[in-house]
């Protein structure tokens, strides 16, 4: 929660300061800035989200114009997912903030914690992945 707080992403109008964005568009945005549009299932897939909720996230981003959803050709049930130009320049601008930051940030710290944060961040990550949380993955009653 700390580190949520201090990031600034507890604002009411958004969850990434300064965009119009909530934190699963803003991964999406990231997720989508590809070649290749994807699948609404791909994108739940990669962000770990139910369909529903990734069809309401898709109505509202596109509402936004930062993406289009399009019948795919060949499986006309199928909808992919497009950056629009808006899209992908927020998620520039986006990822230039973070980046600023990140430097900022990193240029404050000790070697010694700079070197603790890329192994402690990257042992966190990796249980993270091997161990989901309870929420993630509830018991079936």
């Amino acid at each position: 929660m700390q580190l949520v707080r201090a990031g600034g992403m507890l604002q009411p109008e958004s969850a990434i300061p300064g965009q119009p964005v909530s934190m699963s568009q803003a991964f999406a945005l990231h997720e989508l800035d590809t070649d290749t549009p994807l699948s609404q299932r791909e994108l739940g897939e990669r962000l770990r989200l139910e369909k529903s909720s990734v069809s309401r996230m898709a109505a509202e981003m596109e509402r936004k114009g930062l993406l289009v959803r399009e019948r795919d050709p060949v499986n006309r049930r199928i909808y992919r997912l497009r950056l629009t130009d808006r899209g992908r320049a927020m998620h520039r601008e986006m990822g230039a903030a973070f980046h600023d930051s990140y430097v900022r940030w990193v240029d404050a710290m000790t070697p010694a914690e700079r070197e603790a944060l890329l192994i402690g961040l990257a042992a966190f990550v990796r249980v993270m992945r091997e161990q989901p949380a309870a929420w993630a993955h509830p018991p079936r009653v």
